[in-house]
């Protein structure tokens, strides 16, 4: 390793820190150099670095230039996608409540709420889920009585529900000694689990209302495509001619298989995984949607998994073909028919 001072052309001289090929240890990848305002990231093995610097003058050319797309031109679909974004944060903090409520339930009342493949399990986000949590914050843990049950409901309990999982719960294990304790804290979790559903409720309803104002609104014509799972895949997806064709929107998903070529060799690998997450899960969606309404992809999801295919590979497969559908409905803004897309499809495979 050497360190030493080099001119930098200017009169100025700049301390510079670098190694000899094959002489650092392994763990020293890169080095840094400090020249004034400019910080350079070397990388062993390679000539190729980049600078803030750099960046900002390829950005400022581009501006010059009339480069990019206009700003106001695309403010629906910016306010979409910062709608998209933020209700997917929300349901993501919901599932780690749900998970926080069923650790506390299951230690305040053992054996209540029943893990997958135990029973029945415990929907937290029923009127039965609700409820049955209301109760053991209430009562620390104790068994209630049906009247207290069936008052509590925040929507539909039947009778017969309300007396199984009384005698369910009258089959657990006691309360353990800090019930008081647990149930407080578990009194302030469901506040906040019921706060967090109503901050999502309130997030659909502005998704949809700024998704009338895009081109994904023609989304919504498809079988099992509501306005959240339109929006979802209109927020990275529009504008539509940023994509010459619908492969390239497929392959800005990550969906499309990973390609190796090397000489002769040419493997088609696993997905690609390289765009978004959110633009995939979106896109996956939309074909699960179909898979359940649309009778051309309910038959082409059977004809998939006759061949073998295990339920997540058909829905690749599936998503696809959702890719190609939307990818038309965005260009040309017209609704979806059921009919003219099962004629296409059979003229296509002739």
């Amino acid at each position: 390793m050497f360190a030493g001072d080099r001119d930098r052309g200017d009169g100025q001289s700049a301390s510079t820190l670098g190694h000899r090929a094959g002489t650092s240890p392994s763990w020293f990848g890169t080095t840094l150099r400090s020249v004034g305002d400019e910080i350079s990231s070397y990388q062993l093995g390679s000539g190729r670095f980049k600078t803030d610097d750099r960046d900002c003058a390829a950005l400022t050319y581009m501006a010059r230039q009339g480069g990019g797309r206009r700003y106001g031109q695309q403010a629906a679909v910016e306010a979409l996608r910062a709608a998209v974004r933020h209700r997917r944060g929300l349901v993501a903090d919901r599932k780690v409540a749900q998970q926080r409520l069923h650790d506390q339930l299951n230690a305040l009342c053992p054996g209540l709420s029943a893990p997958s493949g135990h029973g029945r399990s415990l929907a937290l986000e029923t009127p039965t889920g609700l409820v049955v949590l209301a109760c053991a914050a209430a009562f620390a843990g104790r068994p209630p009585q049906l009247r207290s049950l069936m008052c509590r409901a925040p929507g539909r309990l039947t009778t017969n529900t309300a007396h199984y999982w009384l005698q369910r719960w009258h089959g657990c294990l006691p309360p353990p000694a800090d019930a008081d304790q647990r149930a407080h804290r578990l009194h302030r979790d469901l506040d906040r689990y019921r706060r967090l559903r109503g901050d999502i409720d309130a997030i659909d309803l502005e998704v949809a209302a700024l998704l009338t104002d895009t081109d994904g609104q023609v989304l919504t014509t498809l079988p099992g495509v509501a306005s959240i799972r339109a929006a979802a895949f209109a927020a990275h997806s529009l504008p539509i001619e940023r994509f010459p064709d619908a492969e390239h929107l497929y392959s800005a998903t990550g969906l499309a298989p990973a390609l190796y070529q090397s000489a002769t060799l040419h493997r088609r690998g696993r997905i690609s995984r390289q765009g978004l997450a959110e633009h995939r899960d979106a896109l996956m969606g939309i074909a699960w949607g179909l898979s359940q309404r649309s009778p051309a992809f309910i038959e082409r999801n059977a004809e998939l998994r006759a061949r073998g295919m295990a339920p997540i590979q058909a829905r690749v497969a599936l998503a696809r073909h959702a890719c190609r559908l939307a990818y038309r409905l965005l260009r040309t803004q017209q609704p979806f028919d059921e009919q003219r897309h099962r004629q296409g499809r059979l003229s296509g495979e002739r």
